[in-house]
C-alpha cells in the first residue's frame, strides 16, 4: 500500500537543533523526516515510525488537540539521544480527512502497513478516539490484542453513538467482528468512574487498577504493560500541575516522572507493537510543559526499545527457570517463568492444543513476582484466573 498520499510534512522552520548545530547531535539530527525540503522517507527497515494526527472533531471539551503533533516534535527533537543508534522515521501528519471516518481509515490504513513490515508505530495525537482507528489496524490484520489504558476514566461513554474521545471503547468492545482478547486501564479515578461502569468491567473480565493503588508501587503496572499489543494514554491521566495542556486535566493523577516509567516499560516490551499519546493542548499548555513531558515520555519509551530484551514469544525453555505450584483443591498445578535474563516472571495459562494457534499470544502471560508468592500461599492469582476464564 501507498501510504505517503495520507501524510503531509513537517514544517520544521521554527524547530530547534532540528538539523547540525556543530555540536552535539540531538534527537531531530537522527530521526529522517518528512518535511518540504525531503521526499517521503523510506520506511521500510525502520525500527519506529512517528506519525501526528491533527483530528480532534471528537475530542470532548479539549478542542485545539489537533496542533499538538508539531509541539510535541519540537521538544523531541531538541533532546539528546541516549546510549541507543535510532533508527526512525518521522512520517509527518495525516491529513484531516473529510469527515472523521476518512482519517480513522487513512491512520489505520497507515499504522496497518507499518505493522506488516514489522515498524512500531508512535501516534501522537490529536483526540484519544483515534485508538479506535488504530484498533482498526490489527482488525484488518486479524489479530486478537490486548489494550492497555493510561486514563482517569473508561471511556465507554454511550455505544449508539459514533466514538468520541471519551467512548471509543464502547465502539471497540461493540464492533464486529471483535479482535479484542483484553483491556486493561491503569489509574482510573473512581469519582470520575459510575459503578455500572465498574460491573461492566467486571462482568468482562477486563483488568482495572486504581490511581491510588498503582502509586503505591508503580513497578506492579510492568506485567500489565508488558501484556499489551496497543498502548493508549491520555495525557488527563497526568495531574494538572505536571500536565497543565489539557481541557480535562485534573488535580490528581500521575506524575511526571511515573508517567515516563510507564512509558519506558512500554518501550521494553517485545510484544507491544504501537503506542499513541493523545489529547495534549497546545491551546491550554503554560510554558510548553505538557508538550515537554510528552516529549519526555516518548524518549523513554524509545530508551526502553533499544533495550528489549527479546523474550517474547518464547523461544528457548533453557532460558527461563519453571516452577510448578500446587494449589489446594486445584487439579492442575500452576506454573511460571522466571528469565534468566532480565529476572521477570510469566505464568502459563493450560490451553488445549487446538487453542494454541488462535491464543498463542495470550496464554503465557506476564506477572510479577508477587503473583508467585500469592501461589505459593495457596492461592491463585486474580490475574491467572481472570485469563484462564478467558480462554475457558
Amino acid at each position: 500500500m501507498e501510504i505517503a498520499d495520507f501524510f503531509q510534512p513537517v514544517d520544521l522552520m521554527d524547530f530547534r537543533f532540528a538539523k547540525e548545530t556543530g555540536g552535539h547531535p540531538r534527537m531531530g539530527d537522527m530521526i529522517r523526516s518528512y518535511t518540504e525540503e525531503t521526499e517521503f522517507p523510506d520506511y521500510h527497515g525502520a525500527d519506529i515510525a512517528i506519525l501526528g494526527v491533527k483530528e480532534d472533531r471528537n475530542a470532548v471539551n479539549n478542542e485545539g488537540c489537533a496542533m499538538a503533533p508539531d509541539h510535541i516534535r519540537k521538544y523531541l527533537y531538541l533532546l539528546y539521544p541516549g546510549s541507543f543508534n535510532p533508527n526512525i522515521v518521522d512520517l509527518g501528519n495525516i491529513k484531516a480527512g473529510f469527515q472523521v471516518s476518512d482519517t480513522y481509515f487513512a491512520l489505520a490504513s497507515a499504522v496497518g502497513e507499518l505493522l506488516e513490515n514489522n515498524i512500531v508505530p508512535v501516534i501522537l495525537g490529536g483526540s484519544q478516539d483515534l485508538t479506535f482507528a488504530n484498533y482498526q489496524a490489527y482488525q484488518n490484520l486479524g489479530q486478537i490484542i490486548n489494550i492497555v489504558s493510561v486514563d482517569p476514566m473508561f471511556d465507554l461513554g454511550q455505544s449508539e453513538k459514533d466514538p468520541d474521545s471519551q467512548s471509543f471503547l464502547s465502539s471497540i468492545i461493540l464492533h464486529q467482528p471483535n479482535y479484542l482478547f483484553n483491556y486493561a486501564n491503569i489509574g482510573y479515578q473512581s469519582y470520575f468512574v459510575n459503578q455500572d461502569s465498574l460491573t461492566l468491567m467486571k462482568n468482562l473480565l477486563f483488568d482495572t487498577f486504581r490511581l491510588g493503588v498503582v502509586r503505591q508501587d508503580v513497578e506492579e503496572t510492568e506485567p500489565i504493560v508488558r501484556n499489551a499489543d496497543l498502548i493508549t494514554f491520555d495525557v488527563s491521566a497526568i495531574r494538572w500541575s505536571d500536565a497543565p495542556g489539557n481541557g480535562n486535566s485534573t488535580p490528581n493523577g500521575f506524575y511526571g516522572e511515573e508517567a515516563c516509567q510507564i512509558a519506558r516499560y512500554a518501550g521494553l516490551s517485545d510484544k507491544l507493537t504501537s503506542i499513541g499519546f493523545y489529547e495534549t493542548n497546545p491551546r491550554f499548555d503554560k510554558n510548553g510543559e505538557t508538550s515537554h513531558l510528552v516529549a519526555q515520555m516518548i524518549w523513554y519509551f524509545m530508551d526502553g526499545f533499544y533495550n528489549r530484551a527479546h523474550e517474547f514469544p518464547f523461544k528457548n525453555e533453557d532460558d527461563y527457570i519453571r516452577y510448578r505450584v500446587a494449589i489446594t483443591e486445584h487439579k492442575e498445578e500452576l506454573t511460571f517463568y522466571k528469565s534468566k535474563k532480565t529476572d521477570r516472571w510469566w505464568m502459563e495459562i493450560p490451553l488445549r492444543s487446538d487453542q494454541r494457534i488462535k491464543y498463542q499470544r495470550h496464554y503465557m502471560v506476564p506477572c510479577s513476582y508477587q503473583d508467585y508468592q500469592t501461589a505459593c500461599n495457596n492461592d491463585i492469582p486474580d490475574r491467572w484466573w481472570m485469563i484462564y476464564q478467558k480462554l475457558m
